[in-house]
């Protein structure tokens, strides 16, 4: 029997996961379909807590094109991803998985104010944890939000999760020629500008020697293979 290399992971999705065809919005078919990975993973007895980001929803870059504040464009994003968070709580719940909705604005009547260690508590008692708000802070995007919550909680890997196998030289989709890379470092990364995460992100995970896997959620045993160590997406470390 294959040994899991990943005991305790942070899932990072983007909020376009779960949208439907057109890009926006939440389809529930499209959260049910994620949840059902989560599932899966949740039933190898992996902790998994998520980070999720609300680009289906609101894009802070589009408010700044319009004159908005920067700091108003990215509150608006920080509920935004609570809202994606309540959505996928509901899918996972309907695929009969516990869930705990916790994040960084506190909202007591929809969800649990994020604490480090009650989170901690729900993961050791099988609970799936969905943190939304971001960071709480405006500036940071929720890809740091995701690298800070996978250290806090003392999570072996922080995953990626994308609609491209891995990390390439080039945008894949644009050039036909692209280079996947199996495995990178975080200066290289940083260096080359690849669009794995953002540079603080990165930093920090870089400072912590926290891994990133970055792989295709949509093909159907990429997450399983990376929680046992196989050959999949990209690594880097």
């Amino acid at each position: 029997m294959q040994e899991l290399r990943y005991h305790r992971i942070l899932l990072k999705l983007g909020g376009e996961s779960l949208a439907g065809a057109s890009g926006t919005g939440i389809d529930a078919t499209q959260a049910l379909e994620i949840a059902g990975r989560i599932r899966e993973v949740r039933e190898l007895g992996v902790d998994v807590a998520i980070v999720i980001g609300a680009g289906n929803l609101w894009r802070g870059k589009v408010g700044l094109e319009m004159g908005m504040d920067q700091a108003t464009a990215d509150y608006m994003g920080m509920l935004g991803t609570i809202m994606n968070a309540l959505g996928l709580m509901d899918a996972l719940e309907h695929q009969g998985v516990v869930t705990r909705v916790m994040t960084s604005i506190e909202m007591r009547t929809v969800a649990e104010p994020y604490i480090r260690r009650r989170a901690i508590r729900h993961l050791e008692k099988g609970r799936v944890v969905v943190f939304g708000g971001g960071t709480g802070n405006p500036y940071f995007s929720t890809d740091t939000a995701a690298a800070l919550r996978a250290m806090e909680i003392d999570a072996d890997v922080l995953i990626k999760a994308t609609k491209v196998d891995g990390v390439y030289d080039s945008d894949p989709k644009k050039n036909p020629n692209a280079v996947k890379f199996d495995e990178l470092t975080y200066l290289d990364t940083i260096n080359r500008r690849l669009e794995v995460m953002d540079v603080t992100s990165i930093t920090m995970c870089m400072e912590h020697k926290l891994p990133i896997h970055v792989l295709n959620l949509w093909d159907r045993g990429a997450l399983k293979k990376a929680l046992y160590g196989e050959k999949v997406g990209t690594l880097v470390r």
